[in-house]
């Protein structure tokens, strides 16, 4: 089971990379992407991250449940879900929020909560390379 929990671990990992940290930035330099049709992608393309991150931590924690694992294993996931669900529940609501304002018209760009948004994905980056070098660690 420690095979998967890596394997779910480095995939998540790079979803993450390529979604939050190359596809976001990336698409608002795309010549005529507007910022209300860049935010529009971006709530379809982070809808649709956010349900595949549910489905992996859900994953890991039934990998974690059926098999043997250890301290870093278990508490490393726990970590990663704990983020994960603290940008879901808090975060992702303002963010949606902030984004209707914006595709409504309201001209104010800047949110905090899209700082935090980014500061929970840098902290769950790392809690999944930790994650799955931890789990690979125990296959060796």
């Amino acid at each position: 089971m420690n095979l998967a929990i890596g394997a779910i671990a480095f995939v998540w990992l790079g979803m993450v990379l390529a979604l939050s940290f190359l596809e976001a930035p990336l698409k608002f330099r795309a010549p005529g992407i507007t910022v209300p049709l860049g935010l529009g992608i971006g709530r379809l393309v982070f809808r649709a991250l956010n349900v595949v991150e549910v489905v992996l931590v859900v994953g890991v924690g039934v990998a974690l449940l059926a098999g043997t694992r250890t301290a870093a294993t278990g508490w490393t996931a726990a970590a990663v879900a704990f983020l994960l669900a603290v940008q879901l529940a808090a975060v992702r609501p303002a963010l949606n929020a902030r984004t209707r304002r914006v595709l409504a018209g309201d001209p104010h760009i800047g949110s905090r909560a899209h700082l935090a948004y980014i500061a929970l994905e840098l902290l769950k980056v790392a809690g999944l390379v930790v994650l799955g070098l931890a789990a690979f660690a125990v296959v060796r």
